[in-house]
């Protein structure tokens, strides 16, 4: 029987081709690491399984995360878990449980890590995928929503991304969304007959996600509905304002977009997605927001929260598309090729001796022919190959080829350590 891969995920390769090459994810998620704590941010890790519960009340009890993406089970005590489906109930739950408000006044994280939802896999939608995701508690200030979006444009600037756009919106506060689903309830009742089914649950449900609808009709309907930002308070408006003022100030292009709401119940304020063009249809490559509330609802204390999250896949995806630069592919600056039983333990103690000097070496155990092992060293990209056999041994001399100019020197015995360490010193400077 031959096993293969459930539907939905996907294998991280040595040799894969483009985005789900690994050295391609090693690259993107140091940059990710390196953009993070550029602004600050330290990595916080949670499990990729919680109770439930957390994300039913996080995340919102008729959410499609909740009602029909999570991974849920009973574990043998028939207690139900859940695989994360986000990152930020988590991290909250983390936050709270480990008292982490008493450490400092000044709370900024990041994780990098796989989530799941069970949902239709399409081109940069899978069941298992990964999220770079920040959040800043304790701050309700304009100025921290503008560093999330800057770290985030500026992360994509690092890894080559181009012909991006910020849509940004206010979903307000509670009072100011109240007003709002009355007024959007009134105008959707008289085109209840003419929105799509699952519209239709959600005019009861949440109303709000109706503006989140992909259905075409829907937003047909939606071109003349009432705007959320027409309800805001002072407060929120005010909030809002200085937020568009900031991205001015950094030439951070952004489009309002008064129809974005997010798909999760815990925002408030500010709401922003990016999105790549080269994308297509499914183009947003991160989302993120405002949610003051999130953390006293989930039994902690009353701090407000901003945070975001965006795919890894969709970022190499999106990189792949614009032909951005990856760095080389990681590979032995010296193969060392051993001719027979009188030279094997002298290039084995070679091999070691160098490995431990930080030196990327490698060997080919197995191969009894030059040419065979100068293949391999040509196809895993060595700068250098040694060539040692009974021959070289008697010399007390190596034979050392360049794999790129093809040039042969030969180095005595003693002096090769020391020459193999000044010519990979030499190289790290270029």
């Amino acid at each position: 029987m031959q096993y293969t891969l459930p539907k939905g995920v996907f294998d991280v390769l040595p040799e894969g081709k483009d985005w789900n090459r690994s050295d391609h994810w090693q690259y993107v998620e140091e940059i990710m690491r390196q953009t993070a704590h550029t602004y600050g941010f330290k990595e916080i890790r949670t499990p990729i399984f919680e109770k439930s519960e957390l994300f039913i009340r996080a995340v919102g009890e008729v959410t499609d995360v909740v009602t029909k993406e999570m991974y849920t089970f009973l574990d043998k005590a028939d207690r139900s878990l859940s695989l994360r489906p986000e990152g930020t109930a988590a991290v909250m739950r983390s936050f709270i449980e480990n008292r982490l408000e008493t450490i400092n006044t000044f709370h900024k994280y990041f994780y990098i890590g796989p989530m799941f939802r069970y949902e239709r896999p399409q081109a940069g939608r899978y069941r298992q995928f990964h999220h770079f995701g920040a959040e800043a508690i304790g701050n309700g200030s304009p100025e921290q929503d503008v560093e999330i979006i800057d770290m985030l444009w500026e992360l994509y600037r690092r890894l080559g991304l181009q012909d991006l756009t910020i849509l940004i919106n206010s979903v307000g506060d509670a009072s100011s969304r109240l007003a709002y689903k009355t007024a959007l309830s009134k105008y959707l009742h008289v085109h209840f007959q003419e929105l799509s089914p699952e519209s239709q649950v959600r005019f009861s449900k949440n109303i709000l996600r109706i503006l989140d609808s992909k259905n075409d009709q829907d937003q047909k309907i939606l071109e003349h509905a009432p705007s959320l930002r027409d309800y805001l308070n002072e407060e929120c408006q005010t909030h809002f304002n200085r937020v568009l003022e900031l991205l001015t100030k950094l030439k951070l292009p952004y489009i309002v977009n008064s129809k974005l709401v997010r798909g999760l119940d815990y925002y408030n304020k500010t709401v922003f997605e990016i999105t790549a063009n080269a994308l297509g249809a499914q183009n947003a490559i991160v989302g993120g927001g405002r949610y003051d509330g999130l953390i006293a609802d989930l039994g902690g204390p009353s701090l407000p929260s901003v945070g975001f999250a965006t795919g890894i896949e969709r970022v190499l995806q999106t990189m792949i598309h614009q032909k951005a630069a990856f760095p080389p592919a990681p590979h032995p600056f010296l193969f060392i090729i051993s001719l027979g039983k009188e030279s094997l333990d002298y290039c084995l103690t070679l091999l070691y001796q160098l490995r431990h000097l930080q030196i990327p070496s490698e060997m080919d155990f197995g191969s009894k022919k030059i040419q065979q092992s100068l293949q391999v060293a040509n196809h895993l990209g060595a700068t250098f190959c040694l060539i040692i056999g009974e021959t070289e041994l008697s010399l007390q001399k190596g034979n050392l080829k360049n794999m790129t100019s093809r040039e042969n020197i030969e180095i005595p015995l003693s002096e090769l350590t020391s020459y193999i360490m000044n010519l990979f010193f030499l190289s790290q400077k270029e």
